[in-house]
């Protein structure tokens, strides 16, 4: 069986222990919708590490004086935060695969001006090949 920090495996009083909280603290939140641990079969709770460890933040955002409905909103916003993160990597790695899968799509090179002239793949920046000859001007000519 693998287990990650999302297993759920502690039962409440092994939970309440990790935390420092009371049992009926534990269930309060469930109740609250603070934290939502898994169930087994017969009902029962199944905390994992993650929500001992969000049920440690709770405590700490309490202790500091926020109050039950503030620490909900606090603890959504910071769930929204981290999906939103986790989107941005995956739509990051996508754009580095696309990148990869794609090479020489836009190339870009100085035209004879000095400016930036975007060229297709395999294309050249087209330069004046003019020979030019100079000869000064008033001797005897």
């Amino acid at each position: 069986m693998d287990m990650d920090a999302d297993t759920p495996v502690f039962a409440i009083a092994a939970a309440a222990e990790l935390a420092g909280m009371h049992p009926q603290t534990l269930r309060q939140y469930d109740r609250l919708g603070l934290v939502s641990p898994g169930r087994t079969a017969g009902q029962s709770r199944r905390y994992s590490l993650r929500d001992v460890a969000q049920l440690r933040e709770i405590a700490a955002l309490s202790a500091e004086g926020l109050n039950l409905e503030g620490i909900k909103r606090i603890l959504s916003l910071e769930n929204q935060v981290a999906a939103l993160s986790e989107r941005v990597r995956e739509l990051e790695h996508a754009l580095a695969d696309e990148l990869l899968a794609r090479p020489g799509r836009r190339v870009f090179a100085a035209g004879t001006e000095g400016d930036v002239v975007s060229l297709r793949a395999g294309e050249r920046v087209r330069r004046n090949n003019a020979v030019v000859v100079w000869r000064q001007l008033g001797r005897g000519e």
